[in-house]
C-alpha cells in the first residue's frame, strides 16, 4: 500500500474511533468533535496522519449547497434589513487588524508579512497562500489559523449552550430516504458544477462558494426546497473535524510554545472583539443575540455553517456576514500588503 494511502487509512481509523467514542458517551456533535479530538491527539502523539485532499474539499461542497438552499425569496427580501448590521463588518476587520498585527509582530515576534496574515480572520488556506506569496512563514500561519479555528469550534458550542440557552440538537436535515431523488440529483449537480466551475474561473473558496451560488439560483427558481440530507451534513462534519486535527501533524514543542500559544492568546483577543460587536448589533436591535454572536464569531465559513444549522439559527443572516468578512479580507489583502510595503504577488491558480 502506498505510504500516503496508508497514512490516510490510519487517519480515517482514528477519526472513526473518535466519532464512535463521542457518540457512545453522548457528547454533543460527535461527528465534528470526535474526529477532531482523535486526530488532534494522534497528531500531538506523533502519528503520521494525512488529510483527505480532494475528498475533504468535496465534502465542503455539501455545506455550500446547504447554505445556497437557504437563499430563498424571503431571505432576499430581508437583505436590506441586514445592511446596517453588515455595515459593521468593515469596521470589525479594521479593529482586528489594528489589534492583531502589532500583537503578532511586536509581542509574538513574527515578521511583518506573517504577522499581518496571521491576524486576518480569513480562510485558513487563503491566508496561508497569500502569506506564502508575501514571504511569510507558512508553518506559523498554518498553526495559528488552525488554532483559531480549533478554539472557536470548541468554545462556540459551550458559549451557545451556556449563555444563549440554545441546544445543539436541532434537526440538521431530513434523511435521504425522505427527500425526492430528483431534488437530490440537482443538489449533487450544484455541488459538482459549482465547485469545479468555481475553480476554473479562480473563485476563492470555490468548494463552498461555487456550490452555494449554484444552489442559491436553484432555490430561488424553486427547483430545490430542502437542505442536503442529514447523512451528507454529518459526513461534512466528520471531514471538517478530521481536517482540523490533521493540521497539527509534525508539530514540535517549540512550535507549540511560539505559534500555538500565541494563537490561543489571539483567540482570546478576538473573542473580546467579537463579543463587543455582537453586543452592539444586538443592542441596536439589528439581530437576535444568538445570530449576532454567530455572525461575528471569527471562525471559518464551513464551521459557522455547521454550528448555525445544529442550533437552528438563521443560516442566511449568519452566512451573509461571514461572506462579507471573507470577501473583504481576501480582496483587501493585496492592497493592505502594498500599503504595508509587503512583497505580494498573485497566488497561483
Amino acid at each position: 500500500m502506498p505510504l500516503d494511502m496508508s497514512h490516510r487509512v490510519r487517519t480515517l481509523a482514528f477519526a472513526a474511533l473518535g466519532t464512535w467514542l463521542f457518540w457512545a458517551i453522548e457528547f454533543p456533535l460527535p461527528f465534528l468533535f470526535g474526529p477532531m479530538a482523535a486526530c488532534l491527539m494522534a497528531a500531538l502523539l506523533g502519528q503520521p496522519l494525512k488529510g483527505m485532499g480532494q475528498v475533504s474539499k468535496g465534502m465542503r461542497t455539501i455545506l455550500g449547497v446547504a447554505v445556497g438552499a437557504s437563499v430563498t425569496p424571503a431571505l432576499v427580501d430581508q437583505l436590506p434589513s441586514m445592511a446596517m448590521s453588515v455595515a459593521f463588518i468593515p469596521l470589525y476587520i479594521l479593529v482586528i487588524g489594528v489589534v492583531g498585527v502589532p500583537y503578532f509582530h511586536r509581542i509574538a515576534g513574527l515578521d511583518r508579512p506573517t504577522a499581518y496574515y496571521a491576524a486576518m480572520p480569513g480562510g485558513l488556506q487563503d491566508m496561508v497562500i497569500f502569506g506564502q506569496e508575501a514571504g511569510g512563514d507558512v508553518r506559523a500561519l498554518s498553526l495559528i489559523h488552525a488554532t483559531r479555528v480549533l478554539f472557536i469550534v470548541t468554545l462556540a458550542p459551550l458559549i451557545i449552550t451556556n449563555f444563549f440557552g440554545a441546544t445543539l440538537d436541532h434537526p440538521i436535515g431530513r434523511p435521504a430516504i425522505d427527500l425526492p431523488l430528483g431534488e437530490m440529483g440537482l443538489m449533487a449537480l450544484a455541488a459538482i458544477a459549482g465547485w469545479k466551475g468555481g475553480e476554473r474561473i479562480g473563485l476563492f473558496g470555490a468548494s463552498i462558494l461555487g456550490p452555494m451560488i449554484v444552489a442559491a439560483g436553484m432555490s430561488l427558481a424553486g427547483w430545490i426546497e430542502h437542505r442536503p440530507p442529514a447523512e451528507a451534513i454529518l459526513a461534512a462534519q466528520f471531514f471538517i473535524g478530521m481536517g482540523i486535527g490533521v493540521n497539527y501533524v509534525g508539530i514540535t514543542a517549540q512550535e507549540i510554545r511560539k505559534f500555538v500559544l500565541s494563537g490561543v492568546v489571539y483567540v482570546a483577543l478576538l473573542a473580546v472583539l467579537a463579543a463587543l460587536f455582537s453586543q452592539i448589533v444586538t443592542n441596536l436591535g439589528l439581530a437576535a443575540p444568538l445570530e449576532g454572536f454567530l455572525a461575528f464569531a471569527p471562525g471559518g465559513q464551513a464551521e459557522m455553517a455547521v454550528l448555525s444549522i445544529v442550533v437552528g439559527a438563521d443560516l442566511g443572516y449568519v452566512i451573509v456576514h461571514h461572506l462579507t468578512r471573507i470577501i473583504l479580507v481576501i480582496t483587501g489583502a493585496p492592497i493592505a500588503s502594498k500599503l504595508m510595503s509587503i512583497r505580494h504577488s498573485k497566488p497561483p491558480d
